[in-house]
């Protein structure tokens, strides 16, 4: 057995691997640099964060190992996947109805002395889910004609479009855009005939739209309210920089003050009680500012080519099921870094969207190295295939 431990270690893509490398250790240290005057302010331990960033990155790593060693057949098991579905869906229930609401929204599950958060987890399961069921209808889809490809996609899509409606209901507008993004470019990529798709991703953006709506004019849902005040913060930070635009306008300040080459590590004034938990969304913000706006864009181009670098495995991949499973992975990397950076930069609203592997979070961090996991693995059963065929010939 471990001799089939090294002998995979050999197809390990470094092109993967690196990247997701370098991005967790800049991790480790900006969680540090964002988090140490914020905890001296409560009268915490200033390094608290520093150990548990470190520690979600070396589980992280044993995680991805296993993943990676894992054969892909088991990811292909029914009573599994739907195993984690139902967990999924029931996690997500209890957080609509049972939910303890956070920054408006009821997102974490408190176990322990952890909080998880169901939907990053859900982000991960949905892809494993359309990759599962796509590979399984892929001559039934690309023969099949309007009226039956409905019928084959009736019972997923309920189940997805639960999954998310719930996501939508706690409100977590980032999380479920994200998984909109996943939904969407699985379809077109699933070999359904591109006008079918484009009328199943109508349909979805509509049904989208009308949650949204329906969800913003619940006037005895305590959290509309602080979704309509983002919305509002994004279109106007500086108009409501008292309250609502506070996030936006001193994001702004912290790439201002920053430049292109920073202020220097640690010497962020922003981090200082002007951005709350600079650790999390707005990490993006502190880095600018301390480390200037080279560095950003050097950690972006870092995230994207790991993204793209999965999802192209996924466009040469020659089964169908591991091909969706790094489309769908590298979609969930660009979609998260963009909407992020979108949020911080004010391209985009503010949604409490964490940037990949840079962020602090413990459900972030293991979905991550899941994915990490699952690339790699893909990578390895691809090439091996590939050379084990080039040596039959």
């Amino acid at each position: 057995m471990w001799h089939k431990f090294r002998q995979k270690l050999t197809y390990l893509d470094y092109y993967i691997l690196i990247p997701y490398l370098l991005l967790s250790g800049i991790g480790i240290v900006m969680v540090f640099s964002a988090s140490s005057d914020y905890v001296l302010v409560q009268n915490a331990n200033p390094y608290g964060y520093l150990y548990k960033q470190a520690g979600f990155v070396l589980i992280g790593l044993v995680i991805a190992f296993i993943v990676y060693h894992l054969k892909l057949n088991v990811l292909k098991s029914r009573k599994l996947l739907f195993g984690l579905i139902v967990l999924l869906i029931i996690a997500l229930v209890y957080l609509r109805f049972f939910g303890r609401s956070v920054n408006g929204a009821a997102a974490w599950i408190h176990v322990g002395g952890f909080n998880i958060q169901p939907v990053e987890f859900a982000k991960i399961i949905l892809i494993w889910y359309l990759a599962y069921f796509f590979s399984n209808k892929e001559r039934q889809m690309a023969a099949a004609n309007l009226g039956d490809i409905g019928r084959n996609l009736l019972y997923p899509g309920i189940l997805v479009g639960l999954i998310m409606l719930l996501t939508l209901l706690q409100p977590d507008i980032g999380g479920m855009a994200i998984l909109a993004a996943i939904v969407l470019v699985l379809i077109f990529s699933s070999g359904v005939r591109f006008r079918y798709g484009l009328s199943f991703s109508t349909i979805i953006f509509l049904l989208l739209v009308a949650g949204f709506t329906y969800l913003e004019k619940l006037p005895i849902h305590a959290s509309a309210g602080y979704q309509y005040q983002r919305l509002m913060a994004f279109m106007h930070p500086f108009a409501l920089a008292g309250n609502a635009g506070k996030q936006l306008v001193n994001s702004y300040y912290a790439i201002n003050n920053g430049g292109w080459f920073g202020v220097g590590l640690g010497n962020s004034i922003q981090k200082r009680g002007y951005l709350p938990e600079p650790y999390t969304d707005f990490i993006i913000s502190v880095t600018a500012e301390e480390l200037g706006i080279v560095a950003v864009i050097l950690i972006l181009a870092l995230t994207y080519f790991l993204a793209a670098r999965i999802f192209l495995i996924g466009m040469r991949a020659h089964s169908s099921f591991n091909a969706l499973l790094c489309i769908g992975i590298g979609v969930m990397l660009a979609v998260q870094a963009t909407v992020n950076v979108g949020g911080v930069v004010g391209l985009l609203p503010i949604t409490g969207v964490t940037f990949p592997f840079i962020s602090y979070g413990g459900s972030s961090m293991m979905v991550l190295v899941i994915s990490i996991g699952i690339a790699l693995n893909v990578s390895a059963t691809e090439t091996r295939a590939k050379l084990s065929g080039q040596l039959q010939k």
